[in-house]
């Protein structure tokens, strides 16, 4: 015989205002009369505005804050959210998503869950709409940029050397660390290149940077533009002057009596190997190493300027070298005989001496350096001599120097350039004169791999097909020996070294065409 199971049902109450059969709540209402009596959104409001800057695609995040962000994207939802009044604790915001719109009408649509408490423990969940405005308006920086002359801050960054190498390097490290985000204008001057910015504050961000990469003095002004005698406030335009030191790499020095003691009597003649925020020196003769900080140059010591510069630079032919024990890092001490290119055919001149290049030279190989028997100084350049004889030469660097093949040599690698102001002043010799300093620029990162390692070298699209040609073309060159060879081996750039070259602007247009 089978047992009676019983059979719960839940109890079920009417509402006491359509009379609906409905499971006991405190309200004692259905959830359909609940929101026709109360509504938890009446204190927020329906229609809002934003305010979308035309320029630059960036959205305002009040009071002065100016967000990039994509239309349906996670920061322009937050940008939206934020502008809603009426968010606390009563009325929650449980989810939050965008309704599709036009792109161009200007109205953005954003669908908003809330939870809310009513009657004494009942939970209300309702879902609507807000609709946004988009109303263009111009921040802060497209304004700078679309006006002129509305900079509050300068730094004049400037050397006093023949060449601009320096600028083409500063200007490398610069784009490689971002430190030009910033500025509002990039101006080309004669000596050097003008930074602008908005406020003095970012202009300061800037100098710092170039202290930390480069041997560098600066001096600050400011001007009164502008004055409120009744709020007490004053506008200012600031000005930063920037000295770089005007010494380069391979540069040769004939330091000043003061600066050598303060170096532990190092020199005086010596070659300026390598430029950081300090200058690096190298005494050939001897393998010491010291370094000139950018106070020893300009204060405690006495202000001095290169007496041959890479322009100047000869080429030798290796004959003989014997290395010696001195052996410092990179660089080993050797007695070496070579002879001039130009005297090959006319006559037997010979010179010997010493060299720090021991480690890397061979009978044979091809050497820049400075003849010194041709090479006219002033007398005040070399007064720390103290009639001390000059040497024959002094040698730099194993390579060659033929500017015609390294012009019309196509490379597999590109750099980056800043967008700045062309000078109007500048004549057609100064133009042609500049681009023959970026050439020489760019041999400089093709010989020098340490120096490659400071800055970003980017693909050209077919840069394996280049490389290859370029390759195949020098072995097939009949005239060249084998130092030659080995110097322009030391000159490859591997691929491996390059960086794939994006722009974002080009990847939208193509988005948009297609």
């Amino acid at each position: 015989m089978s047992s009676f199971v019983p059979q719960h049902t839940a109890a079920t109450v009417l509402c006491c205002v359509c009379g609906t059969a409905i499971t006991a709540n405190p309200s004692m209402m259905c959830v359909m009369c609940i929101r026709g009596k109360i509504d938890i959104t009446e204190g927020i409001p329906k229609q809002l505005t934003v305010q979308w800057c035309r320029g630059c695609n960036r959205y305002l995040q009040p009071p002065s804050h100016w967000v990039y962000a994509e239309l349906e994207s996670k920061e322009l939802l937050t940008i939206c959210i934020k502008r809603i009044k009426g968010l606390n604790n009563q009325v929650k915001l449980v989810d939050a998503g965008f309704v599709w719109t036009e792109p161009h009408s200007k109205r953005i649509k954003v669908k908003l869950t809330v939870q809310s408490e009513v009657f004494n423990g009942t939970i209300l969940q309702q879902v609507f709409v807000i609709e946004y405005v988009v109303q263009s308006q111009q921040c802060d920086k497209c304004t700078r940029l679309q006006a002129k002359d509305t900079w509050n801050a300068v730094a004049q960054v400037r050397q006093k050397v023949e060449h601009k190498r320096t600028f083409f390097f500063l200007e490398q490290l610069i784009l490689k660390h971002n430190a030009h985000t910033n500025s509002i204008g990039i101006k080309q001057r004669p000596d050097g290149l003008d930074f602008f910015f908005a406020t003095r504050s970012h202009c300061l961000k800037f100098v710092d940077f170039l202290q930390a990469v480069t041997p560098l003095r600066t001096k600050t002004s400011e001007q009164l533009v502008s004055q409120d005698d009744n709020n007490n406030t004053y506008n200012y335009k600031y000005t930063f002057s920037v000295e770089i030191v005007p010494l380069c790499r391979e540069d040769l020095v004939c330091l000043p009596v003061k600066t050598s003691l303060a170096l532990g009597s190092i020199g005086p003649l010596v070659l300026v190997y390598k430029i950081s925020n300090l200058v690096h020196i190298l005494d050939p003769f001897t393998l010491n190493i010291q370094e000139i900080s950018p106070k020893l140059y300009y204060d405690r010591g006495e202000p001095f300027r290169s007496i041959s510069t890479q322009k100047y630079l000869t080429k030798y032919t290796v004959l003989d070298i014997t290395p010696l024990d001195m052996v410092r890092g990179k660089f080993q001490l050797a007695d070496i005989e070579v002879a001039r290119d130009a005297d090959f055919g006319n006559n037997d001149i010979t010179f010997s001496g010493r060299t720090h290049l021991g480690r890397i030279l061979h009978p044979g190989d091809s050497v820049l350096g400075y003849d010194l028997t041709t090479a006219n100084f002033n007398d005040s350049d070399l007064v720390s001599l103290k009639g001390r004889g000059l040497p024959d030469f002094l040698l730099v660097r194993k390579g060659t120097l033929d500017k015609k093949k390294s012009s019309r040599k196509k490379r597999h690698w590109k750099l980056k350039r800043m967008d700045m102001e062309e000078d109007e002043t500048m004549r057609k010799i100064d133009k042609e004169r500049e681009e023959q300093d970026y050439e020489d620029f760019l041999g400089e990162i093709e010989a020098d791999k340490e120096m490659r390692t400071g800055i970003n070298l980017y693909r050209e699209p077919n840069a394996e097909e280049i490389l290859h040609k370029n390759r195949a073309e020098k072995e097939q060159e009949v005239m060249v020996d084998e130092g030659e060879e080995d110097a322009d081996d030391q000159g490859d750039v591997g691929l491996e070294e390059l960086l794939e070259d994006f722009d974002i602007n080009e990847e939208e247009e193509e988005e948009d065409v297609e």
